[in-house]
C-alpha cells in the first residue's frame, strides 16, 4: 500500500512539475531524478518564482550537480522556507522520500501560500486548488 502512494505523488508531482516547467522550456520524466543535475529544479524555481537562479548549463561532474542543486535550495531558504533535513546531494541522488518532500514543501510555498494570501486560509486554498485540479474527473 505504501509503495502505491509513493507512485502516486510521484506522478501527481511530476504532472504538477511539468506543468510550471513547460512555461521555462523544460520537462521531467519524474521528479525522482528529474531534478539531480540541478538544473531542471531551477528553472521550476523560476516559473513559481519569476527569479532566475544561476546555474551551470553543463554540470558533467557530480560537483556541479551538487553546487546547481544547492542554488536552488539556497533560494528556497532565502524565500523563508525552512528545509529539514533536505540536502542537494539528497536531490542529486535521486533520494524518493526526500525528493518528494522537496516538491512537496515548493507547492506548499508557491501554490498554497499564494492561495491562502487571497483571503482565505491555507487550508481553504488546499482544498480550493484540489477541487481546481479534480473538477475534470467528475
Amino acid at each position: 500500500k505504501m509503495s502505491e502512494w509513493v507512485d502516486v505523488q510521484i506522478r501527481a508531482f511530476t504532472k504538477w512539475a511539468n506543468a510550471h516547467l513547460k512555461t521555462k522550456g523544460g520537462e521531467i520524466e519524474s521528479v525522482i531524478g528529474g531534478f539531480s543535475d540541478g538544473i531542471q529544479l531551477a528553472k521550476l524555481l523560476e516559473a513559481l518564482s519569476g527569479d532566475g537562479i544561476k546555474v551551470n548549463s553543463r554540470p558533467r561532474m557530480r560537483i556541479m550537480q551538487v553546487e546547481n542543486v544547492n542554488a536552488s535550495l539556497n533560494y528556497i531558504q532565502g524565500a523563508g522556507v525552512y528545509l529539514e533535513g533536505i540536502g542537494a546531494e539528497d536531490i542529486v541522488d535521486s533520494n524518493p522520500t526526500l525528493t518528494l518532500g522537496l516538491v512537496w514543501t515548493l507547492i506548499l510555498r508557491f501554490v498554497i501560500a499564494g492561495l491562502s494570501e487571497e483571503g482565505m486560509s491555507a487550508k481553504q486554498g488546499l482544498l480550493l486548488w484540489c477541487q481546481k485540479k479534480t473538477e475534470p474527473y467528475d
